[in-house]
């Protein structure tokens, strides 16, 4: 590939956070974007993304429709990204005359697949990130829904990496775990190094997450190593069934159906973000801070429990959970962000700190900041407090996707 920009199509785009880091990184143009909220008429997290990047070559319909329907608005692409949500991804069935797999309606991924499938020119790349239970999810099959996906890849032409990745571990602003993975079509050059090289060598040194996210060498945990089932409804009746733990580790590669995967530990001597350098230090507005009358209940939720409690249906059983610092500490990268961050009601989850004005819970400024967005990217009329918290529970750390994507340019220029 020339040394120009990479043409990206951007899928479940939220309110732009790959798009962020890969802008970030640079060479990266998105050329398409989709964002569809099912459950809701009003669709905050397009309009966000609108107000941000434009309307122009941005989708806010449901790509299943718009994949049955409108395929040809898809433009060709070099890259395709997106955060999927996590689902359960057991197969519907497969066509007999080899046009490929067919999954449940309504399962995301599978639109990415059929994008894929459909695609004469498929995209040289592959960019994705999950939640970090999708290595080892569902409970009764550890690990099958991951070995599906990476079966359909490799039934498209792909080699596949992936790494869990914490930001916190690399100095970022939040502890937020998730899984990263990267595919590279047959026709291209990664493709063909993977191929000739130790695969080893490639998640552990070489490769693009690897340069990225740097590993501590001499822990080599050893390979776990094996093959997947050709077929995906196999793997989706069969993969692990019984098996006490998931047979993907945090790192691996997965290429022509051969898995390796291992443990590895980060690396990482540079400067680190903590809560603190986050937190706006000034007084903020009033409805941030705790009603004195609430303070008993905020200690409750995040303190320590051992009781008894009573079910719907009338049957008592003990209960008991951990306690959680309180407020929280500053001088660490802050606890994940979940989506229901925001509202003034007491919660076990949402985050509190200590200010000289008082004890209060974190502003959408912060809390985008936490995910390394630009100040008051969601702000916008029409959208909450209270939904721009709910937009950072479901986002990704920009500077996880802006490392990865100026890698990742490096290797396509090789």
């Amino acid at each position: 590939m020339e040394k120009n920009k990479i043409k990206v199509v951007e899928l479940f785009a939220g309110v732009g956070g790959f798009r962020l880091g890969l802008e970030k990184a640079g060479n990266y143009e998105v050329v398409w974007s989709n964002q569809w909220e099912p459950s809701t008429k009003a669709q905050h997290a397009s309009w966000v993304y609108e107000a941000r990047f434009g309307k122009e070559n941005h989708s806010n319909e449901n790509i299943e429709t718009v994949i049955e329907k409108n395929f040809e608005d898809i433009p060709d692409h070099d890259l395709l990204v997106g955060g999927f949500p996590c689902q359960d991804y057991s197969v519907a069935t497969t066509l007999k005359n080899s046009k490929g797999v067919v999954g449940k309606k309504g399962i995301l991924w599978w639109s990415i697949y059929n994008i894929i499938n459909k695609k004469e020119r498929k995209p040289k790349y592959l960019f994705f990130e999950n939640v970090d239970r999708l290595l080892k999810s569902p409970a009764s099959q550890r690990g099958r829904d991951f070995a599906l996906m990476l079966e359909s890849l490799n039934q498209l032409g792909y080699a596949v990496e992936w790494r869990v990745i914490n930001a916190a571990d690399y100095g970022m602003p939040q502890r937020r775990r998730r899984v990263f993975f990267l595919g590279y079509h047959k026709s291209t050059k990664a493709y063909q190094r993977i191929k000739n090289q130790s695969k080893e060598e490639w998640i552990s040194k070489t490769g693009v997450i690897a340069n990225a996210f740097p590993i501590q060498e001499n822990l080599n945990t050893g390979f776990n190593q094996f093959k997947l089932d050709n077929d995906v409804t196999v793997i989706s009746d069969e993969f692990n069934k019984g098996g006490k733990k998931s047979l993907f580790e945090n790192t691996g590669i997965m290429i022509g159906g051969e898995v390796k995967t291992m443990k590895t530990y980060p690396k990482y001597d540079g400067k680190r973000i903590v809560l603190r350098d986050i937190v706006l230090n000034k007084k903020v507005e009033d409805e941030f801070y705790i009603d004195n009358g609430d303070e008993e209940k905020w200690n409750y939720l995040k303190g320590a429990k051992k009781e008894i409690r009573k079910s719907k249906s009338g049957h008592e059983y003990h209960y008991a959970e951990g306690g959680m610092v309180f407020p929280d500490a500053l001088n660490k990268p802050s606890r994940t962000i979940i989506t229901g961050e925001g509202g003034k009601s007491p919660s076990r989850f949402k985050h509190v700190i200590e200010t000289k004005y008082g004890l209060r819970r974190l502003t959408p400024v912060e809390l985008e900041k936490l995910n390394m967005f630009p100040e008051n990217h969601t702000k916008l009329d029409g959208i909450s407090d209270t939904k721009r918290a709910f937009f950072m529970g479901n986002a990704l750390v920009v500077g996880v996707i802006e490392n990865i994507g100026k890698e990742l340019y490096k290797k396509v220029n090789l």
